[in-house]
């Protein structure tokens, strides 16, 4: 070593690097243009006038919106349960059958003229009314019940899924995921346009306090309940 020179001491430090987190992507699971689709869609399927939307503008006028809101919350679990059943391919093999169609159909059209019924029947309670009028209310379960059994009892909808979404689902991605995705979607709108019927027929509360006025929309939305479940009769199978 040459005197007057301090030896040099190197050290290298590593850098420890760990794995990236996964990150999500659903790029790969559904494309951008074909969610949109599906969004408009779904947004057509949920505006045009079905027993769910009757029912949400009949309870909404009769309970208000924030009673109304258990009626929502019923047909969107039903509209779950169709999702799955599409999903699965159970809907296809329901389509196939032609008695278990038929029971299905039958039930869901009776189900909706017994609504109907029971609408043209019942006496008039005004939003305002009196406590004994507001415990004539049905309660939150039986409304989120009502709901339920009139979405999963709907033949309609269940044609209708089996025939649509297949339309949205590749088959070079994951299902479940797909099916997750478009669920969600699908819920988030049809509860946005529920609650918007239920809203706009809230609205016309104020218009509607007297005894007459409550019994004549009582029969109206009667009427309507049970001519939609009669149509149900009607409805046929696809051939395949």
């Amino acid at each position: 070593m040459l005197a007057g020179r301090a030896p040099r001491f190197f050290i290298t430090a590593r850098v420890a690097t760990f794995p990236s987190r996964p990150t999500l992507d659903f790029s790969r699971t559904m494309s951008f243009a074909t969610w949109i689709a599906f969004v408009i869609a779904g947004s057509l399927i949920a505006i045009s006038p079905g027993s769910g939307a009757v029912l949400s503008m009949s309870h909404g006028l009769a309970y208000g919106i924030k009673k109304a809101s258990g009626t929502v919350l019923g047909l969107q679990l039903g509209l779950i349960l169709v999702l799955i059943v599409a999903g699965a391919g159970v809907g296809s093999l329901l389509l196939a059958s032609a008695v278990a169609f038929t029971v299905v159909k039958v039930i869901g059209a009776l189900y909706l003229i017994y609504l109907g019924v029971a609408q043209w029947r019942a006496a008039p309670v005004g939003p305002v009314a009196s406590t004994a009028g507001l415990e004539a209310h049905p309660s939150f379960g039986k409304r989120v019940l009502t709901g339920f059994l009139t979405n999963t009892t709907n033949p309609k909808g269940i044609i209708f899924m089996v025939a649509v979404l297949p339309q949205f689902i590749s088959k070079d991605a994951a299902l479940l995921p797909q099916l997750a995705i478009l669920g969600v979607t699908m819920v988030t709108i049809d509860s946005i346009v529920m609650h918007g019927y239920a809203a706009l027929a809230a609205s016309m509360q104020r218009y509607l306090r007297d005894a007459r006025a409550m019994r004549l929309q009582n029969r109206f939305f009667g009427v309507v309940l049970i001519v939609i479940g009669s149509m149900l009769f009607f409805v046929k199978r696809q051939a395949g």
